[in-house]
């Protein structure tokens, strides 16, 4: 399925790989030449009891000017509950027209699977679960475009030495991924301001080790309070499309005042498009490690914990 035109199919496929490092083994890729995926959504990761396999079909209008084709997938989804469900996930694309809205609609269908679980005791109905067709999941090998919308800061390593008594925010190193010989690691320190990050990145390149590494794809988000606005950006370092990629990810997590910067040792094997998949899980994993973004596991159970507040607010104000 070709894409209508390369900003599309741009966005398309930044919004897929985000999509797989944020839910990870829930979302699979079912065609990736028709576009085709699937992402199981669940009230709750340790014990489920209700869960709905949203499947969606990428035209190649889609997010600029076409909604994703999709479907509900639960034998106990019918009648009623399936019309309002429908309608509510349209009404979030008409009121986000233009823009990427899956992490939107897969977020909506859990908040409707955690009501589903606390107005119900019981899960859905045991005979019609069993019957419920497992989708297979597999290695998904996307064809990444280039990122065009992020322009990078270059920095200049020549900036004379932190002055005495300036203080350096905290450094923290992730676990390494290593695949095929060559080995991903991240890095992510709080950040409020441009300095900052300047003296984090040349603090981290006094390490030999990272300032040899083939590469520093890094990208920050600091959240300016009286303008309301973010002041971000990313560096790809050679690695093309990697840096916008990673901003696109803190994006969608919507992270604040923070750098990460994932370091790529080459080992002389090319991993195609596996390689932005580890950058990408490498920055998610210090992010859900350091409590700036939530895994799939704990987002649901706080949006859990929302709802029984606010259902016991109900309560007491009857």
């Amino acid at each position: 399925m070709a894409a209508s035109n390369p900003e599309t199919a741009q966005k398309q496929t930044e919004e897929i790989e985000a999509l797989s490092a944020i839910y990870g083994d829930e979302w699979c890729a079912v065609d990736e030449d028709e576009k085709i995926f699937c992402i199981r959504v669940s009230e709750c990761l340790e014990d489920p009891k209700w869960t709905l396999c949203l499947q969606v079909i990428l035209p190649p209008e889609y997010p600029t000017a076409a909604p994703p084709i999709y479907q509900l997938n639960a034998p106990w989804l019918q009648g009623q509950e399936h019309a309002e469900l429908a309608n509510t996930l349209e009404e979030i694309y008409i009121q986000n027209l233009g823009e990427s809205i899956l992490y939107l609609w897969v977020e909506k269908i859990r908040e409707f699977l955690i009501e589903k679980s606390l107005s119900s005791d019981s899960g859905p109905d045991v005979k019609k679960s069993t019957e419920e067709n497992d989708v297979e999941y597999e290695e998904s090998s996307l064809d990444y475009q280039p990122y065009q919308e992020c322009t990078a800061l270059t920095l200049n390593f020549d900036l004379p030495e932190r002055q005495e008594g300036e203080e350096l925010p905290p450094i923290y190193h992730g676990n390494p991924i290593t695949d095929r010989r060559s080995t991903f690691q991240a890095h992510l320190a709080p950040v409020v301001c441009p300095k900052q990050v300047k003296n984090v990145l040349a603090e981290l390149y006094k390490n030999k080790k990272i300032a040899n590494a083939t590469h520093n794809i890094y990208a920050y988000r600091i959240y300016c309070e009286d303008k309301q606005t973010f002041l971000q950006d990313c560096e790809d370092d050679g690695e093309t499309a990697a840096g916008g990629r990673l901003l696109h990810l803190m994006q969608i997590l919507d992270v604040h005042n923070v750098l990460v910067v994932v370091s790529r040792w080459y080992g002389g094997i090319l991993l195609g498009p596996d390689r932005f998949k580890h950058i990408n899980n490498c920055a998610r994993n210090i992010l859900v490690e350091k409590n700036y973004a939530n895994s799939a596991e704990n987002l649901s159970k706080q949006t859990g914990k929302n709802k029984r507040i606010r259902k016991d607010k109900k309560k007491t104000e009857h």
